[in-house]
């Protein structure tokens, strides 16, 4: 399968979070090549998702906030891509991130999902930040590459293997 066959959706899950979203947003929309869709799930927050939809992304609005389980699943039954690509409003991504994703999926198709690792580079400035951003960064850069968990803060995955996983567990609230 070459490259340009595969189709990248990005799904984002946001629920108050403005300041960090508004950076997510911009981070997302940069890559090269761009996502073939941009999908963000207002859950139970009308103000994210007119901020979205200023944005001119698809957005997906909840009634009432169902946690991030249930956002997730709303913005994968939603997707279109072969490779749905989650990541929390918190999270920003470099300009290669869907070069790279095209690039394993491509050469790798055995690998059923990846998630992301933290930067060794955290913007927050505060102790807390740094020290937890870095330690998740030393945990994600030094165990086995064979996983047998997925998170949506920063992981893709092959549509078809989420779809047949049942997608995430509803009942993750938090």
């Amino acid at each position: 399968m070459e490259n340009s066959t595969l189709t990248i959706s990005v799904i984002i899950p946001v629920h108050q979070n403005y300041e960090p979203f508004q950076a997510c947003m911009e981070s997302v929309r940069n890559p090269k090549p761009a996502p073939d869709e941009i999908i963000v799930v207002a859950d139970g927050d009308p103000e994210g998702a007119a901020l979205a939809k200023s944005l001119g992304v698809q957005v997906v609005e909840t009634a009432v906030a169902g946690g991030p389980g249930y956002a997730l699943n709303r913005g994968a039954e939603q997707a279109r891509g072969d490779i749905l690509f989650f990541f929390d409003a918190d999270v920003t991504v470099y300009p290669d991130a869907t070069d790279r994703l095209h690039k394993l999926f491509t050469e790798e198709p055995d690998i059923a999902a990846m998630i992301g690792s933290y930067d060794d580079r955290p913007s927050e400035p505060n102790f807390l930040s740094q020290y937890r951003n870095l330690l998740h960064h030393h945990v994600h850069q030094n165990v086995s590459p064979e996983g047998s968990t997925f998170w949506g803060a920063c992981g893709a995955i092959r549509r078809v293997v989420s779809q047949d996983m049942d997608g995430f567990d509803g009942r993750y609230r938090y």
